[in-house]
């Protein structure tokens, strides 16, 4: 049976001094947001979109940044066709994003009818064995909605993140994302915890697209660029027992629901190099932002670490739009 007692997890509480005017413009963000989620999905969508074109038009920030990822990935694209990935990419973000706090605000049942998972058995054959499995998911925007909808279905999640600068959010978010059971560490506890419980029964969600700096990472391909990928998974794998299952959560554009595919198990895994390791994760991240690319976080800092004597690209002068 799984111990959900774990004083290592992080677990903020609500306190009273998130009542002080400084935090009233977070809660007023999530009274705003709350509403928006009871839109429906085409009214959502019909905001998002004159949103996203104005976003297009700002030079410098998360666009900027995305704009970079997108001509280092797909240099074979022309302008036009990135520029539509990145409106795309606005829209998704931002229907997906008015409508997140519906996962608190609606029953258990309402997540239930607006998700699919496509190919389920994926993951349950190890489930079912009493196997342990590590789930591969690449940052989409809805990157939180497995957890969630598999720790309702009696499979819960353990994790590891950053802490929120923003105590009211952070306790917002954990309450969100914890709320049908699963764990979360901090990183500065460190692996152990992380790999007990992936032991004790719960699902690790592994994040293999972050950008942990050059100690923890190796350059492999990635798309048509080179990125500081994390090199831990392998070792990881061994030391929890664990089956590494990929997961690609996405945003329905034209249903409005979430849809999750889980692919077979990566075998052979480990496969004794950790560059192979590292590029086997980035071609499960290849194959499914190939398809649909406008659900990824461009947005991200993805490129960020480089190999010594190459300059970020998102401070570089040689990148201007």
């Amino acid at each position: 049976m799984i111990d959900h007692n774990d004083n290592k997890a992080h677990r903020p509480q609500f306190e009273w001094s998130f009542l002080h005017p400084k935090y009233w413009g977070t809660w007023l963000a999530v009274i705003v947001g709350a509403l928006l989620s009871l839109l429906p999905h085409g009214v959502r969508r019909a905001i998002a979109i004159p949103f996203a074109k104005l976003a297009l038009k700002i030079k410098g920030g998360a666009t900027h940044r995305a704009r970079i990822n997108l001509l280092l990935c797909f240099p074979e694209k022309s302008h036009q066709e990135r520029e539509q990935i990145l409106l795309d990419t606005f829209i998704t973000a931002g229907s997906y994003l008015m409508g997140l706090a519906g996962l608190t605000t609606r029953s258990r049942q309402w997540m239930e009818n607006n998700s699919v998972i496509h190919n389920m058995d994926n993951l349950t054959k190890h489930t079912d064995a009493g196997e342990s499995v590590i789930l591969l998911v690449p940052h989409t925007w809805a990157v939180d909605i497995p957890a969630v909808l598999l720790a309702s279905r009696g499979l819960p999640i353990s994790s590891m993140a950053k802490k929120q600068s923003n105590p009211v959010a952070d306790w917002l978010m954990n309450r969100q994302r914890l709320q049908y059971g699963g764990k979360i560490y901090e990183r500065s506890v460190g692996i152990k915890p992380f790999i007990k419980s992936i032991r004790d029964g719960y699902l690790g969600y592994y994040l293999p697209d972050e950008d942990l700096g050059p100690n923890h990472s190796v350059f492999v391909d990635f798309f048509a660029t080179t990125k500081a990928t994390i090199s831990g998974l392998g070792k990881l794998s061994k030391l929890s027992r664990a089956k590494i299952v990929p997961l690609f959560s996405t945003y329905n554009n034209e249903t409005g629901k979430f849809d999750m595919h889980i692919l077979p198990a990566l075998d052979p895994f480990p496969s004794g190099s950790e560059e192979q390791d590292a590029r086997m994760m980035n071609e499960q991240i290849e194959l499914f932002v190939s398809q649909q690319p406008e659900q990824y976080m461009w947005i991200l800092k993805l490129l960020k670490t480089q190999r010594p004597g190459i300059v970020e690209p998102y401070c570089s002068d040689e990148y201007k739009f």
